[in-house]
């Protein structure tokens, strides 16, 4: 009897942990009072530490949209519902660094179900048009890659662009960057989907090849189960070897940094996907600068069209391979709180007060100055300096730390910019220090900049990216070729440059 009660304790405990596990529900609607506690401690934080809350959006302007947002949680909602506000208002600050993220459950939701209807196809977007790059319905002849679509469901491209640009957050007035975020692989599907819901059909007017308006309709994208096999039939499925882990690291740095030599022709490419720590960039900069002056590469391209930034250190470190001069990587740099009412929702929050406390000084203005980088200027390097010609292909995934290197080379005669304006503004951002903020009631999070950057008080503050010196934008062709045009304009320059010497 004894060895039941156990039996039966011990299976009502597997079948509560089983059932608090699957009890999250995404369709659980959270009471205006828990979103109302949630909306004001978000606010609240992003008023006492945001640096660049009022940079590009002015006070009256952010309280309006703080307002909107308050007045919007008057009735229950679901998670997916109020992240949609907290998107809206987030994405009016004009800050890049500034994201609202999902919550930890409801990640794990996802993660954990199976796909079912979803947006058909992918596009590129940009000023001049909207291109079909991908269908998930591979037998559909009509919407291939390169066919230009003018309405979905009704709404033309202007009307699409004006709503899903009002929630995607950039560096002030960045449509380069809202361009590209919307023509990352997924990202349009995903965001038209959270804005206008997902439908049983799409229809598309679109231009076909003799230059017709043409409109048809297709079916949403449903994942279908492989049902090839039959229910309790083996298969065979050759074990190969596991990579060690030394291995998986070479392999996840290889995808972030790769330096391609062409000794015949003494042209390099140079690609860097991140900044981030963790991929050997010292040591990877150190040996591929060797490379090129030992092989006598006179022309060099690098690639950070991906390079959503990093280790500011790494950005630096590889800058001064390429200087002629000195350079600062800001002229200010500070803080404008360190201590909060609510400092136990936002992450590291004890070492990040430690940091502001014991490595900035509080100046005359109020903030908290980091003046190491507001003083320090950083001299080239002399063991294997590149003196050839560097060709930098940019655009607007270019964020962050990677539009601190570009702004500190552009000005020399031998590098030359081309592509599209960084997504990174050229006057600053903040960032630096970039926490996570969870809210309470339904775990949703943001990431909460504390430090303003200004890379050089002489540059424009207009909102925009660093600019390309040899603009190279997108065409119609290009994407339906799935040609690198950027990559050949910079190929068409080194032969230029050739011939002339």
């Amino acid at each position: 009897m004894r060895r039941l009660l156990v039996l039966l304790t011990f299976y009502s405990v597997l079948a509560s942990c089983g059932s608090s596990k699957s009890s999250f529900s995404p369709y659980h609607k959270y009471s205006p009072q828990q979103l109302q506690r949630d909306y004001t401690i978000y606010q609240t934080i992003l008023e006492e530490h945001h640096p660049g809350l009022y940079w590009y959006t002015n006070k009256d302007s952010m309280d309006h949209y703080f307002n909107w947002g308050r007045e919007q949680l008057k009735d229950s909602m679901t998670e997916p519902a109020f992240k949609k506000i907290l998107n809206y208002v987030t994405s009016q600050i004009n800050c890049g660094h500034t994201t609202v993220r999902s919550s930890k459950k409801y990640n794990r939701f996802l993660d954990t179900t199976r796909l079912g209807k979803m947006f058909p196809v992918t596009m590129k977007v940009w000023d001049k048009a909207m291109v079909v790059t991908g269908n998930l319905n591979r037998r559909d002849s009509i919407l291939t890659r390169g066919t230009v679509i003018t309405r979905i469901n009704g709404k033309t491209k202007e009307e699409l662009v004006d709503t899903l640009f009002a929630n995607i957050s950039t560096d002030g007035y960045n449509r380069t960057h809202k361009y590209q975020t919307l023509s990352n692989r997924g990202f349009f599907g995903s965001l038209y989907t959270n804005l206008f819901g997902i439908s049983d059909t799409y229809t598309f007017d679109y231009i076909d090849d003799e230059g017709q308006s043409k409109v048809i309709t297709i079916p949403a994208y449903k994942a279908i189960r492989d049902t090839s096999t039959r229910p309790g039939e083996r298969v065979f499925r050759p074990s190969l070897p596991k990579p060690s882990k030394k291995e998986r690291r070479r392999q996840a740095a290889d995808r972030v940094r790769l330096l391609k030599m062409d000794t015949a022709s003494h042209i390099a490419m140079m690609d860097l996907s991140s900044f981030g720590k963790g991929y050997g960039l010292k040591r990877f900069f150190r040996n591929s600068f060797n490379a090129l002056q030992k092989n006598n590469i006179n022309h060099l391209i690098i690639d950070v069209r991906s390079n959503g930034g990093g280790s500011v250190t790494n950005s630096t470190f590889i800058s001064r391979f390429l200087a002629t001069q000195k350079f600062k990587v800001s002229d200010s740099l500070y803080a404008i709180k360190k201590g909060s009412q609510y400092q136990r929702y936002i992450q590291n929050n004890f070492w990040n007060k430690l940091f502001i406390t014991f490595l900035t000084k509080k100046k005359k203005d109020g903030n908290y100055h980091f003046g190491f980088f507001e003083r320090h200027y950083f001299k080239p390097k002399k063991s294997n300096h590149y003196d050839g010609k560097v060709y930098i292909l940019t655009g607007g995934n270019s964020f962050s730390a990677t539009t601190l290197f570009v702004s500190s080379i552009i000005k020399q005669e031998n590098i030359t910019v081309i592509g599209e304006e960084t997504g990174g503004g050229a006057y600053g951002n903040s960032a630096w220090l970039i926490p996570d903020v969870r809210l309470p009631e339904t775990g949703l999070g943001f990431r909460l900049p504390l430090f303003r950057l200004v890379i050089d008080k002489n540059t424009p503050k207009n909102g925009r990216g660093v600019q390309p010196e040899v603009f190279t934008p997108p065409t119609v062709e290009d994407v339906k070729k799935g040609t690198d045009y950027k990559l050949d304009k910079a190929l068409e320059l080194i032969k230029k440059d050739k011939e002339q010497n």
